[in-house]
């Protein structure tokens, strides 16, 4: 019995790693490697972070936290804030954002270096249109999502990296070469290490993919918080450290690639380019295995979990049909290409990302302050105005004198990095009014 338990728990703990790995999770750490140049091992940790410490302790949070889901667990802040935040976080990992990129970047790496110069626009829509196919048949059924990702996709998306990475060993393309400004120092390639794990949304996705990994524990016998939360961490570690050996070695092979091709504008090439030297024609279609499997996963479980939340959200439509809406609304988007779908991401991460952290942050200190409202509040309250001149900032839109007021009097935030003063801020104040004001049933906003 213990042994079948522990191979649902490592079954359940792939397909977490699954859920989490999408195509971008190579692409990224291959363009920062690349830039970071001898200073890459600086940014891994920075990126090991946001795209690895960070999606462990938001599964952590929710488990521990008690909640049945990321409405729940943010409405401690507020109820309307806990429906705002759940509503955008959703959309964002869903049709608006990543589901759409998944296919984009599949076809990208997978499909289209296999084509000529031509006009390969219907060629992409087809591509398009099979790829949500697949992503909806697989999405309509998820109580049968363990068997099909744990247990067969992602074992095979493992061996593929793995044999990409063993033969970067076996015949490096290189040594690495001096970083670019962005990381030139220790310091900065660590802070931009961790701006970049952002683009992997993982910490936003953790606290959806939670509620899947805790309904799979509960499943297979968990019933207590401390077992639940205990069979969760298990999952999560597995996953985990499986996307840290991901990415610490797609990152070398990043920083070793600047001397056999120069650097690349984003890190599809990075990979493409480097998998043509490693493996020749077999190395692009070992590169379009392990995105289409990537990718592949990670859009049944963004539609999956989308179409779960809206079904309980919204009456009057089915689960199934939530399903359609999202693959057909992500592939509309998956056609204004890929470039546009990162460049139109960026400015919504580095709003959304910030009180993600504090949340998490906030849910295991929860005892600490006895889970009063006003700590909640006053924390995420002051983090959201930062997030949102970062935001902002990164679309280009002026703020004018507010602009000037943070770039030059709040510490860290021309790193992207000022939200930590302005969370600690509002924590203290937070405590401060806590210790003032007495809790009324429960509410003292």
């Amino acid at each position: 019995m213990e042994e079948k338990k522990g191979n649902r728990t490592i079954a359940i703990g792939l397909m977490l790693f699954a859920l989490f790995f999408g195509a971008g999770n190579l692409i990224f750490p291959a363009s920062m490697g690349q830039n970071a140049g001898e200073n890459v091992w600086w940014a891994v940790f920075g990126f090991i972070f946001t795209g690895v410490g960070l999606p462990l302790a938001g599964v952590l949070a929710i488990g521990y936290s008690g909640c049945k889901n990321l409405q729940e667990l943010a409405s401690r802040v507020h109820p309307k804030f806990g429906l705002f935040f759940t509503v955008v976080s959703y959309l964002t990992i869903g049709p608006c954002f990543a589901t759409p990129r998944t296919g984009s970047v599949s076809y990208e790496i997978a499909v289209h270096p296999f084509l000529g110069d031509g006009d390969n626009t219907m060629i992409m829509v087809g591509f398009m249109i099979v790829f949500f196919v697949i992503s909806y048949w697989l999405s309509a059924s998820p109580q049968k999502l363990v068997d099909r990702i744990g247990k067969i996709l992602t074992p095979t998306l493992l061996i593929v990296i793995l044999v990409l990475i063993v033969k970067s060993f076996i015949t490096p393309l290189g040594v690495p070469q001096a970083p670019t400004a962005a990381y030139a120092t220790a310091s900065l390639a660590a802070v931009q290490g961790f701006l970049d794990g952002y683009g992997t949304m993982d910490a936003i996705a953790s606290l959806v993919f939670a509620i899947l990994v805790i309904e799979f524990v509960v499943e297979d016998g968990a019933t207590t918080p401390k077992e639940i939360t205990n069979e969760v961490f298990k999952a999560g570690i597995i996953a985990v450290g499986c996307l840290a050996f991901v990415y610490v070695f797609i990152a070398k092979i990043g920083a070793d690639s600047v001397m056999a091709f120069g650097i690349q504008s984003t890190g599809a090439p990075v990979l493409s380019k480097s998998a043509m030297i490693l493996f020749g024609n077999v190395g692009a279609i070992i590169l379009a295995i392990i995105v289409l499997l990537a990718c592949l996963s990670t859009s049944i479980g963004l539609i999956t979990s989308c179409a779960s939340y809206f079904h309980g959200l919204v009456g009057g439509v089915g689960y199934k049909a939530w399903v359609a809406i999202f693959s057909v609304f992500s592939f509309g988007v998956a056609m204004f290409g890929l470039k546009t779908i990162i460049v139109a991401a960026i400015p919504v991460l580095m709003f959304i990302y910030p009180i993600v952290v504090v949340l998490v942050i906030l849910t295991f200190l929860h005892k600490v302050f006895d889970g009063r409202q006003c700590v909640y509040a006053w924390t995420i309250g002051l983090t959201m105005i930062t997030a949102l001149v970062n935001g902002t900032q990164t679309a280009k839109i002026s703020l004018g004198g507010i602009d000037t007021f943070f770039n030059t009097m709040v510490p860290l935030h021309p790193l992207g990095m000022g939200w930590i003063c302005f969370a600690l801020a509002g924590f203290i104040i937070g405590m401060i009014w806590k210790s003032v004001v007495t809790s009324s049933s429960g509410a003292d906003a």
